[in-house]
């Protein structure tokens, strides 16, 4: 070390521990006011503390009490998450099958059946002649059961499909 005084050491011992200037020797406190190497010492070491002490003063610790709810609830979400993943496959599973259901019950009615799909080609034409009947007599006539049939199933895979949406969304 270039230009080291010899007091030094002591100094920074005396600085270190916090008792400069109480614990030091008239002698070693009036070599300090002349020395530049101590001053120079002095003044790094000032600037040091100065910055511990503002950063201790701004730094606001967090209650314990406060570390701890928040800990629980980091573990609270975590378990929750890893309980959702299994019923959002589950949901995702239920709506896909509802889908492929309906799908697969209009696909095997229009192929089995030809009634099916003439009575399909004449519904505009006869839904007014049964709308007329109806407000006539107030009673449906029974061919017309597969008209309540499609709509009621369009009706549940479209609130299924919804559910599954509210139930999976996160927001």
């Amino acid at each position: 070390m270039l230009n080291s005084c010899p007091n030094e050491t002591e100094l920074r011992e005396l600085l270190a521990s916090g008792q400069w200037p109480q614990a030091a020797s008239p002698e070693l406190r009036a070599h300090a006011e002349s020395c530049r190497s101590c001053a120079d010492l002095f003044l790094v070491a000032g600037a040091f503390q100065k910055a511990r002490a503002a950063t201790i003063a701004a730094a606001k610790p967090v209650s314990p009490g406060i570390l701890l709810w928040r800990a629980r609830l980091r573990r609270r979400n975590a378990a929750v998450e890893r309980l959702t993943r299994p019923l959002l496959n589950a949901h995702i599973f239920a709506l896909a099958f509802i889908l492929i259901a309906g799908l697969g019950f209009l696909v095997f009615e229009a192929l089995r059946s030809d009634g099916w799909r003439a009575w399909l080609e004449q519904l505009p034409q006869s839904a007014a002649a049964q709308w007329e009947a109806f407000r006539s007599t107030g009673t449906i006539d029974p061919s017309w059961g597969l008209l309540v049939v499609l709509p009621t199933v369009a009706t549940l895979l479209l609130l299924g499909a919804v559910a599954v949406y509210l139930a999976t969304d996160r927001q």
